[in-house]
């Protein structure tokens, strides 16, 4: 199982509105050279991110920006806002485990309070990071580079 490539891309999206956004417009083509992503995905994760009110965007080409301040916004409300997990849940399980078989008659007995914790323990860590983290540690790489 893996987290899809919109959380990434979607932290990717709010550095780059942080780095450029003061002086240039933060639009879909702008960010798809960052990201080397095609303009259409991340139009659709710029509507996902607008969706759940963490960037506004401009009409036509006015861009996207930051909708509230980068220490109020944790990696787990982008992760909420991009992921498509169904009711919520990060782990799917497979639709119909035999019932002749007796682990497959268990299955859910025996897995679903770890998965629980599992997904927990993600959201708490997703939780604890914010964007201004972000901004701090892209501050740092970015200075050294110009080092």
């Amino acid at each position: 199982m893996q987290i899809s490539s919109r959380f990434t891309l979607a932290i990717h999206i709010f550095a780059c509105m942080d780095v450029f956004g003061r002086d240039y417009k933060v639009t879909s083509d702008f960010l798809a050279g960052s990201t080397n992503v095609n303009p259409v995905i991340i139009r659709k994760i710029l509507g996902q991110l607008k969706g759940a009110g963490l960037i506004t965007v401009a009409r036509g080409t006015g861009g996207a920006a930051v909708a509230r301040p980068l220490n109020e916004i944790t990696f787990l409300d982008v992760y909420r806002a991009v992921e498509c997990t169904p009711n919520g849940e990060l782990f799917h399980f497979h639709e119909n485990p035999s019932a002749n078989c007796p682990v497959g008659r268990n299955i859910h007995h025996i897995l679903d309070e770890k998965l629980v914790r599992a997904q927990e323990a993600l959201e708490r860590e997703l939780a604890s990071v914010t964007l201004e983290d972000l901004k701090k540690d892209t501050e740092k790489y970015l200075h050294s580079e110009t080092v």
